[in-house]
């Protein structure tokens, strides 16, 4: 793998990091667009992504430090000034909250950038993976010995056992799942692309993101080195589904309300 792209004399050029930045920029770019398209100021874009960047890296890695409380007790600044391990729902939740307060102060409707921002995000975050993929970031999947196994023996935390910190013997091979969720990103992001031109309610674009991200990193847990933390599931396996339960009660949500508002109008019509 390889966790450091050159260097410039004294700079250092991460892959982690510089593939992350790489998605920040595409999802700025996705933004700038559709905000344009609705008639907003599309210089915004840029504001709304460093927001959710900031927020985001923040609640990714508060929710990190949760996760490994007595490790971060142990050697609290190493945690708090590492370049690498992240959450990533703790980095959607930060960025939700940090993006809300920014739109609530600038007067947006909520739910409309939150429809312009799903595309976004779901590419955005499959770039970002490529980046876990080249460090080596402790994302990869349990042993296996299917064709396209792959180990990281430069890995950015070293090539050990997540779960147990041994490093693992010669020969060992694991699920690349950073590349399967590159694969699932892109997914959701051509699901989506075309939605948001159908004119459905506002909201409906993100709730559906929801359940599709979350579904699918439901999915990949499966394969992933994370422990167990109830009910044979993970931790990000309930996170995932009570994300796509509160996904569809939303859309549902939103369905009822539009066919109630037809509903109103067919009778004021009528009368």
């Amino acid at each position: 793998m390889y966790p450091v792209l050159f260097q410039l004399g004294p700079i250092t050029i991460y892959s982690l990091g510089a593939l992350w930045a790489l998605g920040a920029l595409a999802a700025t770019w996705i933004v700038h667009l559709e905000l344009k398209r609705y008639r907003f100021d599309p210089e915004l874009a840029s504001s709304m992504v460093l927001i959710a960047a900031v927020g985001g890296l923040v609640g990714a890695r508060a929710l990190l430090i949760l996760e490994e409380w007595d490790a971060f007790l142990r050697s609290p600044w190493s945690f708090i000034f590492s370049g690498a391990g992240f959450s990533w729902y703790g980095g959607l939740f930060g960025g939700a909250l940090a993006v809300a307060w920014w739109i609530r102060r600038k007067g947006l409707p909520w739910l409309k950038l939150a429809d312009i921002a799903a595309p976004a995000l779901a590419l955005g975050y499959g770039i970002g993976r490529i980046g876990c993929f080249l460090a080596g970031d402790a994302t990869w999947g349990k042993v296996t010995n299917v064709p396209w196994a792959m180990a990281f023996p430069n890995a950015v935390f070293g090539w050990v056992d997540p779960l147990t910190g041994v490093p693992y013997p010669p020969g060992v091979r694991v699920h690349p799942t950073q590349l399967y969720e590159l694969i699932q990103s892109l997914i959701v992001f051509g699901v989506l692309w075309p939605l948001r031109k159908k004119g459905y309610p506002d909201g409906t674009i993100f709730w559906l993101y929801l359940i599709l991200a979350a579904s699918m990193r439901f999915a990949v847990e499966f394969l992933r080195a994370n422990p167990v933390v109830a009910l044979g599931m993970t931790e990000y396996q309930w996170i995932s589904l009570f994300l796509v339960v509160l996904g569809v009660v939303l859309i549902l949500r939103v369905s009822w309300q539009r066919v109630g508002s037809s509903g109103r109008a067919e009778k004021r019509n009528w009368w």
